[in-house]
């Protein structure tokens, strides 16, 4: 047996340990087993009796406010368990400081967690607090209200209806963060070439309402990872990554961010998958695996994911990762997804390597075309390139393993491979 998040052991009793019932009444309670040493090997206590009313006084005299606590005396094995649950009224301080878990050690909140800490404690989340900016316009919102839902109005009314003014104090950050104009963080996108050194596009958006990041983004999804394939008469817009699956992924980094940390949802853009970051770590109450699992939805901004869901952006009963994980449900290619204390990475792969291709690769892709065998002067004739250009677009595609070369020096060919 190991320490570890919720688990700490102690060979005696010393004041160090209220770090930790700090800790564990913050966040996600555990439990302090006294008797043992660092290396879990049992060590004994002798007064019981005494080792009790010691832990029970020093948890009473120095942590605010008193934590909710069980004592578990065990005299045949000579060690005592302190189960700390998480508490309602936090911010518990030891010393009027707050601590939180650092894998087996606890350590103290910043001031930004700290704030945190109290609004949990008020039962309230940032997006509820009054904005320091009352001078908001909604055109961006109402617009896409109308459309979606088809109102005939859109009032004072509409946005206490969803959580975003209210009377007697105002406009809340929620409703700062979905207006047309803000100072939020938004939204960084990347598009790289073949090394992370090579950078094809960059865009930001920001100081805009969310909804609006969330479709210029989708715009630029739609720029670069769809194609037009032909059936008949037809035309049939196609998408190499999942579209349904890069929504889902946007909407939720942008409804389950931190909005008041000061940094960007970055979104990295490769030829072969879309990597996205977003700001803040799982929200209390949601385990790693519940989260993965999609078994169980905790917004940490639950107006503005309201807003989201009724503009059928995001489902409201924790489906998310299960869509974006339907989406891959055919192909060898799936989604992958990473959870750190500040930050939910997901990664999106390509689905259709024969489309991950450039418009000048596909260019030379449908010249060299099927069955057929190419010299690069040929190629280079066909499509106008120069004979530069198209050595340079030909490597490329071999190495997406979608050509293949035959042959050397001025002789080589090159075919589609089957």
């Amino acid at each position: 047996m190991k320490e570890n998040r919720t688990l700490e052991f102690k060979r005696e009793v010393s004041d160090t340990f209220l770090k930790t019932v700090s800790a564990f009444a913050n966040y996600t309670g555990g439990d302090i087993v006294f008797g043992i040493d660092d290396n879990g090997d049992i060590c004994g206590i002798r007064d019981m009796d005494g080792t009790c009313l010691k832990i029970e006084n020093l948890i009473n005299d120095l942590v605010r406010p008193r934590p909710d606590y069980t004592l578990f005396p065990e005299n045949s094995k000579g060690i005592i368990t302190l189960t700390v649950r998480k508490g309602a009224y936090t911010p518990y301080m030891y010393r009027n400081r707050a601590y939180k878990r650092n894998d087996t050690s606890s350590v103290e909140v910043d001031s930004l967690e700290l704030k945190r800490l109290i609004l949990s404690g008020e039962n309230m989340t940032f997006e509820e607090l009054v904005s320091a900016d009352q001078n908001l316009e909604f055109f961006y919102l109402e617009k896409k209200f109308r459309d979606r839902l088809m109102l005939d109005s859109f009032s004072m009314d509409t946005l206490k209806t969803l959580g975003l003014y209210t009377n007697g104090k105002g406009f809340s950050n929620a409703a700062a963060i979905l207006s047309d104009q803000n100072d939020f963080p938004g939204i960084d996108i990347v598009r790289f070439g073949r090394t992370i050194n090579i950078i094809l596009d960059r865009e930001s958006f920001k100081g805009m309402s969310a909804l609006e990041m969330y479709d210029k983004t989708v715009g630029i999804f739609e720029k670069y990872y769809s194609y037009e394939e032909i059936d008949g008469m037809s035309r049939e817009e196609r998408f190499i990554v999942p579209k349904d699956a890069f929504r889902e992924a946007l909407a939720n980094a942008l409804a389950h961010r931190t909005w008041d940390m000061d940094a960007n949802i970055r979104i990295s853009m490769f030829d072969d998958r879309i990597e996205i970051r977003s700001p803040g770590g799982l929200p209390p109450g949601i385990t790693e695996k519940e989260y993965l699992e999609g078994q169980v939805s905790v917004f940490r901004n639950p107006v503005i994911g309201n807003v989201f869901y009724r503009l059928g952006m995001i489902e409201s009963f924790g489906t998310g990762i299960l869509r974006i994980k339907d989406a891959y449900r055919d192909g060898p290619g799936k989604p992958a997804f990473n959870v750190y204390d500040n930050s939910i990475y997901v990664m999106l792969p390509v689905k259709d390597r024969v489309t991950a291709m450039s418009t000048d690769e596909e260019t030379i892709y449908e010249t060299i075309g099927k069955g057929r065998i190419l010299m690069s002067s040929q190629i280079a004739g066909a499509t106008g390139f120069s004979k530069g250009k198209t050595i340079q677009l030909l490597h490329s595609l071999q190495e997406k393993d979608l050509i293949k070369a035959s042959g050397n020096g001025r002789g080589t060919k090159y075919s589609q491979n089957s």
